[in-house]
């Protein structure tokens, strides 16, 4: 890490803290950037195949979403567009910029995204919840079978790299000065 870089208050220009560690900026960058690359396998794979009355047919997280939106089903069809595809991805670009390009901007652009990728993160676990409540409909005894798919060892990876990236990156950063 360069000599000077030091976290200061953006009020009175005293010292906070002085500067993280530069292996926890590449490590978030790094691993932001896996899962982004493996976003697209994850939403095109199949998540599960759904056998009714001897039909089978696979699910991925697009095709489903699209789906929902098709049939008019537009409340579950937003919720796992937002919360499945458009704010996880977000989160990771932002992840991305924040450890990567982030001296490009100033504390105050840093500081917003990152509370922005903190509000997101509460509702991280809301489409895990919506893919339990969607098989609980869809299962309905005997008559439908419904069996995991690649997609969810792909998006389950996503989802770990997601919040490794999260747990790497240090918020004090953002307060560094370029020094």
């Amino acid at each position: 890490m360069p000599a000077g870089r030091v976290a200061r208050c953006t009020r009175c220009g005293s010292i906070i803290r002085h500067g993280s560690h530069p292996a926890s900026e590449s490590r978030t960058a790094a691993l932001a950037a896996s899962a982004l690359l493996l976003y697209l396998p994850a939403l095109m794979l199949p998540v599960m195949t759904i056998n009714r009355f001897g039909y089978e047919s696979e699910a991925s997280i697009w095709s489903g979403t699209i789906g929902l939106l098709a049939e008019r089903h537009y409340a579950i069809g937003l919720t796992v567009l937002i919360f499945s595809i458009i704010a996880p991805i977000g989160k990771l670009v932002a992840l991305f910029v924040l450890s990567f390009g982030g001296r490009l901007l100033s504390s105050g652009p840093r500081s917003w995204i990152y509370h922005a990728i903190e509000f997101v993160g509460r509702w991280g676990m809301l489409d895990v919840l919506l893919v339990a409540v969607l098989v609980a409909i869809v299962k309905l005894g005997d008559l439908v079978r419904v069996t995991p798919g690649p997609g969810v060892w792909a998006f389950g990876l996503v989802v770990l790299m997601s919040m490794l990236a999260s747990i790497s990156f240090d918020p004090h950063a953002i307060w560094e000065d370029d020094g």
